[in-house]
């Protein structure tokens, strides 16, 4: 009698379970290992935010939540479980290789960097040792460099930025850039600053480029050509070893044509 009675109650709870489980569905929760948790470059997040959308369209038991804080904190979230997914604008560094060797990246985009000023400087192409000299605080006065006489606001991108340690190492060389120009935490910050400040002059990934803010020639050409001395980076999703569940499900849409055609409409290149 007694095992009758915890049979009975066993599967009470069971009825319980299952009807708030179709409760959820039906009302369009989503279930337990249906929700992503995406960080990391806000150079990606554009691109990101777009695909989450085309994604949860196709699945509407699916949330995903994308946020941004540079390519460094999508590798350490990603490491620490905290996220699903890292997102970054960078190659791994060898000390977060060694870290971490189950660590993998994936190659969703690529895109490129736009040195930008305010519109109404008359300044229109620099050179890559006129832009370093200035964020190395030796060139001070955009009269110096074929502007009007003004003290250059240098704007850059926070440590830990992808963005920003692609233009360290392609741009600054052996120099460095030096604490009084003004540091920020994402692209759309820098481009924003940029837009108010007629003396200023940043960097920012070529997607996030409006009518509001002027793209520079570098050496004489034109971030869009061929020979533009920023070179096109990958842009990653990272992942704590090979992708499984509804990661790989979303790995797998970025990277299909359909994918990739978000990806190419967000501003991005796509891959291949």
């Amino acid at each position: 009698m007694k095992g009758n009675n915890m049979h009975k109650r066993l599967v009470s709870v069971m009825m319980v379970v299952v009807l708030l489980t179709a409760g959820l569905a039906a009302t369009g929760c989503p279930l337990p290992g249906r929700i992503l948790d995406i960080t990391g470059s806000t150079t990606v997040m554009p691109a990101s935010k777009e695909l989450a959308e085309a994604f949860m369209e196709k699945h509407p038991d699916v949330t995903i939540h994308v946020s941004g804080g540079g390519s460094s904190d999508g590798v350490r979230l990603v490491t620490e479980r905290i996220a699903d997914i890292g997102n970054s604008s960078r190659e791994l560094k060898a000390e977060e290789k060694d870290a971490w060797p189950e660590l993998i990246t994936h190659h969703i985009a690529g895109d490129t960097i736009a040195v930008v000023v305010h519109p109404d400087n008359k300044v229109t192409n620099l050179t890559i040792e006129q832009i370093r000299d200035i964020y190395a605080r030796e060139i001070t006065c955009w009269a110096q460099a074929g502007g009007d006489p003004g003290a250059i606001a240098v704007i850059s991108r926070e440590e830990g930025s992808g963005t920003r340690a692609v233009f360290e190492e392609v741009v600054m060389g052996d120099k460095r850039i030096l604490p009084g120009a003004n540091f920020l935490m994402s692209n759309d910050a820098v481009r924003t600053a940029v837009q108010g400040t007629p003396l200023a002059i940043g960097y920012i990934s070529s997607p996030y480029l409006i009518p509001e803010v002027k793209a520079l020639d570098i050496n004489g050409w034109a971030w869009t050509a061929a020979d533009y001395p920023l070179p096109i980076r990958r842009l990653y999703k990272l992942t704590m070893g090979e992708p499984a569940g509804l990661v790989k499900e979303f790995l797998d849409f970025v990277l299909s044509p359909e994918g990739q055609k978000v990806v190419e409409q967000a501003g991005f290149l796509p891959v291949g």
